[in-house]
């Protein structure tokens, strides 16, 4: 059963099927063993865990890991690697000791009772075998598989892992980048500096995909005038598979090999060959495996060529014809409210690469580059031709789909607002006063937290805060270290940023309409809210700017500087390296959650939702989500949906601050406890904690996207993180 035997079943214990079950509910993926591995026998549960991203939701599964080793879990954060990297008597030691293998064998039948009991289902629409096939440039599931960016992959992540919580029949398809995305380091100057890791998918939760022979499944993708060679690892996601393409082999030419190596490479013309093989490479790695999605749901514009390899894979030849064909089983999500923001490239670029298509369906390649038309004739637009291509297109807010109909007239861009997976994001001690770990759904969570008393809420959400303060701490002194501080500075770090003091969060992409240094905008008076001796304010900022994002990376330049500086020093915090696990400790315990971008450029902003499941208020512009979501006493909203006007919402912000978030956290009774803020705190998480859950989300994508009216629930031993 499962990965040992060299075939990765979707999710394990596959069986007869129980009444009520959905066909397609599991996908057998036939993948090589981790050979490479060396573990003794008595230990095949531990690895069949390692190999499932499950434990990246599901805290017994992480502390079962620990347990094993505890120095080698909190070095690398990676089950695969730990056990890589533990000496084989310790290894031997676990196998013999009945408490460690009575803990593993329960924790191994909780993973066993989240799967689905039906066995695997190939889709095409046939007595209800019904699947979905998740297409995105980036997944972001844990930091230790850093092939993602930013908000777009951690909706894609969050999506795979609620589907498997909902036994949804959905599988994913994407790219492996082997150099990732890059590793933030600020230097002494404050200068952004771009370090690509070296992924080796043998350290990683990964297996190989084999064919029918058992050897490595490799699949011709078309590329102008060549064809490249694609083999797929999977990255298993509960019952959801992630199949990742990637063209580093020998199979390829040397300057092929590099196409999928690196997540969004700057070169124009390697990012519209990465993007044809994530889209044309899809469609072909199914087709190889013998399965045929009934949805091909494309996320963002990066995947859209897929819709154009399934209507020449129709065999009709006229456009039309063919388009009609395939456009039912093509869905749309745009994440983009404005026009720079979709995938561009110049049609001479793309011309060559559609030459192929355009013979095989015997029609002129300027009909197929007429699907790309974004109103500029030198243009062929992704996002175009993906609402072109589809049935059922979406936004991510309601905000952002009357903006993107406004953008697309004609199209029908229904609203489906993000969520955020509930058990990712939910801090260690407010998960456990809700009573988290026992796989309630999110609307209970809510009902929950209307109940948490005023202490109990309190002294949750200060332990996280303090959690946060130490890793700042760390991560700070390391960073001095390397600058050649000295270890007089290195020591005044151990006071740096104060558990009492109202902390305000801000972490995200860098990109200059997100509008970071808002508040940096007055340092004046900046300095007076901060240095407040009664009561002080404290900020912690991180966040990536592109590299080849120019006025982003100045932004953390002087942001940097002011950090630096004798009056902001140890109240402005700027951490270096933002990935999943630094996202996480913020949206954790910080006070106050800022959001300033300029209106209506927030899609939808999922990072304040995080914040909110954990009692963070949030302070935002009303765009995105919050536009729907705020409202007396839920939080804080800065200036109106209006366009923007950098002095004005500058002095809105510092207004904000000085007369209502200030105020309100220092109020206290008594007992010294802020009453009226936690009560603002509970009031938030019951209003947003089931509405901007992942649970809400894929409900609406079943109904409105997926044709899934029946779609499975996860009962509550299903759910348990």
């Amino acid at each position: 059963m499962g990965i040992l035997s060299g075939r990765l079943l979707a999710l394990p214990a596959p069986g007869p099927p129980k009444p009520g079950a959905h066909p397609a509910m599991n996908t057998l993926i036939p993948t090589s063993p981790p050979a490479h591995l060396d573990v003794p026998t008595g230990l095949s549960q531990l690895v069949e865990l390692a190999y499932n991203l499950w434990w990246t939701w599901n805290r017994d599964a992480r502390a079962i890991f620990k347990q094993a080793h505890p120095e080698n879990w909190n070095r690398y954060r990676n089950p695969v690697r730990m056990l890589q990297m533990t000496r084989r008597q310790r290894l031997e030691e676990l196998a013999s000791d009945p408490a460690f293998l009575a803990e593993l064998s329960r924790v191994h039948q909780r993973f066993v009772r989240s799967a689905p009991s039906r066995p695997p289902g190939k889709g095409n629409g046939q007595d209800g075998d019904r699947l979905i096939a998740y297409v995105s440039a980036e997944y972001a599931l844990h930091e230790s598989l850093p092939i993602y960016s930013g908000g777009l992959g951690v909706l894609s992540g969050d999506h795979l892992k609620e589907a498997s919580d909902m036994r949804l029949p959905l599988l994913a398809v994407g790219l492996f980048y082997r150099r990732g995305y890059f590793h933030q380091i600020v230097d002494a100057d404050g200068y952004q500096q771009h370090f690509y890791p070296d992924l080796d998918a043998l350290r990683l939760p990964l297996l190989k995909v084999v064919g029918e022979d058992g050897r490595t499944l490799r699949v011709p993708v078309e590329l102008d005038d060549r064809m490249v060679s694609l083999r797929a690892w999977v990255a298993q996601v509960g019952h959801v598979p992630l199949l990742l393409l990637d063209s580093f082999s020998s199979h390829n030419p040397p300057e092929d090999r590099y196409i999928t190596s690196q997540l969004y490479v700057r070169g124009r013309e390697m990012r519209l060959e990465q993007e044809l093989l994530l889209g044309r490479g899809a469609v072909a790695v199914l087709d190889a495996l013998g399965i045929r999605p009934d949805v091909y749901h494309m996320n963002e514009g990066h995947s859209a060529f897929l819709a154009l390899e399934n209507a020449r894979r129709t065999g009709k030849h006229d456009l039309r014809q063919a388009l009609d064909a395939v456009r039912e089983r093509h869905a749309f999500t745009t994440h983009t409210p404005v026009p720079a923001g979709n995938e561009t490239f110049r049609r001479d670029l793309v011309r060559p690469y559609l030459a192929g298509t355009a013979r095989d369906m015997h029609v002129d390649v300027e009909e197929l580059l007429e699907l790309g038309n974004n109103g500029n004739p030198a243009d062929f637009n992704l996002t175009a031709l993906a609402l072109r291509t589809s049935a059922r297109s979406n936004g991510v807010s309601q905000v952002h789909a009357e903006v993107s109909r406004e953008m697309w007239p004609g199209h029908d861009i229904v609203p489906i607002t993000n969520g955020v997976h509930m058990s990712t994001w939910l801090g260690r001690e407010v998960a456990k006063v809700l009573g988290a770990a026992d796989g309630a759904a999110p609307a209970e969570l809510a009902r929950r937290a209307s109940e948490l008393a005023d202490g109990t809420l309190w002294a949750a959400h200060m332990a996280q805060k303090h959690r946060l303060m130490r890793f700042v701490r760390v991560r700070m002194l390391r960073q001095a270290a390397r600058h050649g501080r000295s270890a007089r500075e290195m020591r005044a770090m151990e006071g740096l940023l104060n558990p009492a003091a109202l902390t305000l969060g801000f972490a995200r992409r860098f990109a200059s309409y997100k509008r970071a240094d808002l508040l940096m905008s007055d340092p004046a008076r900046l300095g007076a809210l901060l240095n407040d001796p009664r009561r002080p304010v404290q900020i912690i900022l991180a966040g990536k700017a592109h590299p080849a994002d120019r006025p982003g990376q100045e932004i953390i330049r002087r942001i940097w500087e002011l950090a630096r500086s004798d009056e902001f020093r140890g109240r402005l915090v700027f951490l270096e390296d933002y990935d999943m696990a630094v996202g996480r400790l913020m949206v954790h315990g910080v006070d106050v959650w800022l959001n300033t971008p300029e209106w209506p450029r927030e899609a939808s902003g999922t990072s304040g939702m995080k914040a909110v499941a954990n009692g963070v208020l949030h302070a935002s512009v009303p765009d995105g989500w919050w536009a729907e979501a705020h409202g007396e006493g839920l939080g804080f909203t800065l200036g109106e949906a209006v366009a923007p006007d950098p002095a004005r919402d500058a002095r809105l912000l510092y207004e904000l601050i000085e007369s209502r978030i200030v105020p309100h956290y220092y109020g206290r009774t008594p007992e010294g406890l802020p009453a009226e803020w936690i009560a603002t705190m509970r009031r938030s998480m019951t209003a947003f904690l089931e509405r901007f859950s992942t649970r809400r989300m894929l409900g609406e994508y079943c109904e409105k996207m997926y044709g899934l009216t029946g779609a499975a629930r996860p009962d509550p031993v299903s759910a348990r993180g």
